[in-house]
């Protein structure tokens, strides 16, 4: 989808049913469909380009390995003077070491001791491990039983010159940095690094080191958010608190999304409060706001303010973090060039009944662990109130009650979601 793609058209299109409240995945899906990955791009150094995301195809201009070599300290041998059912008597005729070319070529009755990494010499093609051959006077015994090829790594086995070794949109991993590195590569270009602004709406919220005073509360959103948007690396705007004003909204949604490529806000999206929202929102660029079928977190808005997107997430606790993890999460990594990885589900038996309503996706806190038979199994962390964050962090996992399902007894199976690579 491009830049031009209208979100009311979008919403126009969404299918007839669906009531007040959208299922989760029809919100994913209109999200999906909106966004589309930034254009600037860096280059950087290849220490500096862990968890980045690759800008273009990396072409490898190098074959990798860039010779047959051996994968074993051993002897070099032809495959075809090896007997199969009997040991085999070869003469030595030299040393091969990593590093170098073997000089000369190896003729039928011949062995080259060899070490890890050495090229092969001309004429071998197998290499006997030093553990199984036995030196026999001036020749070398190798045993029956080995096959031709073994411990031999091929050139261009891992990569070949003329192919992609990373192809655009990956975050680099550790491993990605030694196969740069394995093909010369020093410096890497990537998408720069996203712009997000965040915020927190609210006259009631004090922020760290401010008097509390009678009514109000510490602001905690921003820190979870803080927290989650640093896992995936981007540029952190923190706007503070706004205060329930028109005004104060208007100025920093217009602050923020001059600075930003995304926004994301918390409280002020629920009925109720959102009139004024609305309001400001409709005077700014183009908003949904949205009733999800979940639970917890079912206010949001969606849309895009001037060049930046806007993301208005609930603003119990619990909300925030379910709403940024199944909505923002997966959209800033597109907004980044990255395809997200999908979150594999794991199958766990609920040690409790669970009550579930059919008609919306429920997520609850849980801790998952290794049970006496060996398979997982799971407890819920308490309460489950969207603005009792200690089960949140007491969790190590979601249980995942989906759209349909119904109550869930002691011993069902449910899918989970762990919060390894997650949060």
């Amino acid at each position: 989808m491009t830049a031009s793609s209208s979100l009311s058209a979008l919403l126009t299109a969404l299918p007839d049913g669906l009531g007040k409240a959208l299922p989760v995945a029809t919100a994913c899906a209109v999200i999906e469909q909106c966004i589309y990955p930034i254009a600037e791009t860096e280059g950087v150094a290849l220490r500096q380009a862990l968890g980045r995301v690759l800008a273009r195809d990396i072409i490898s201009p190098i074959d990798v390995p860039p010779h047959d070599n051996s994968a074993m300290d051993g002897w070099a041998v032809r495959a075809s003077d090896l007997n199969a059912t009997a040991q085999t008597r070869l003469m030595p005729v030299g040393t091969a070491l990593a590093g170098q070319a073997y000089a000369g070529s190896v003729q039928p009755g011949q062995t080259v001791r060899i070490m890890t990494g050495a090229v092969m010499p001309d004429g071998c093609d197998t290499v006997v491990i030093q553990e199984v051959a036995r030196q026999d006077g001036a020749s070398i015994l190798i045993p029956p039983g080995q096959s031709a090829g073994q411990n031999r790594r091929l050139r261009g086995e891992d990569l070949t010159a003329g192919l992609p070794a990373l192809v655009a949109g990956r975050s680099l991993g550790p491993a990605d940095l030694g196969l740069l590195a394995s093909i010369g590569v020093a410096e890497v270009p990537v998408q720069r690094r996203l712009r997000v602004a965040f915020f927190s709406t609210g006259s009631e919220l004090r922020s760290l080191g401010q008097p509390l005073d009678p009514g109000c509360i510490y602001d905690s959103n921003r820190y979870t958010l803080h927290g989650l948007l640093s896992r995936l690396g981007v540029e952190l705007i923190d706007m503070g608190v706004v205060t329930d004003s028109p005004e104060a909204l208007e100025a920093a949604m217009r602050t923020a999304s001059e600075q930003a490529d995304a926004v994301i806000s918390s409280g002020g999206v629920s009925v109720g409060e959102a009139d004024y929202t609305r309001a400001v929102m409709n005077r700014l660029g183009e908003v949904a706001f949205w009733t999800i079928a979940m639970r917890p977190g079912r206010p949001m808005a969606f849309g895009r303010i001037a060049n930046a997107w806007y993301f208005g997430l609930p603003g119990n606790p619990v909300a925030v973090m379910i709403t940024f993890l199944f909505f923002v999460r997966d959209a800033l990594i597109r907004l980044s060039g990255a395809s997200p990885r999908p979150v594999l589900p794991l199958r766990v038996r609920s040690l409790a009944p669970l009550r579930k309503r059919p008609g919306r996706t429920e997520y609850q806190r849980a801790t998952v662990e290794v049970g006496p038979d060996g398979l997982l199994q799971a407890h819920i962390t308490g309460n489950q109130g969207s603005g009792v964050l200690r089960s949140m962090s007491q969790a190590n996992a979601l249980i995942v009650l989906h759209h349909d399902q119904g109550d869930v007894a002691a011993g069902d199976w449910v899918d989970a979601i762990g919060f390894e690579g997650l949060i």
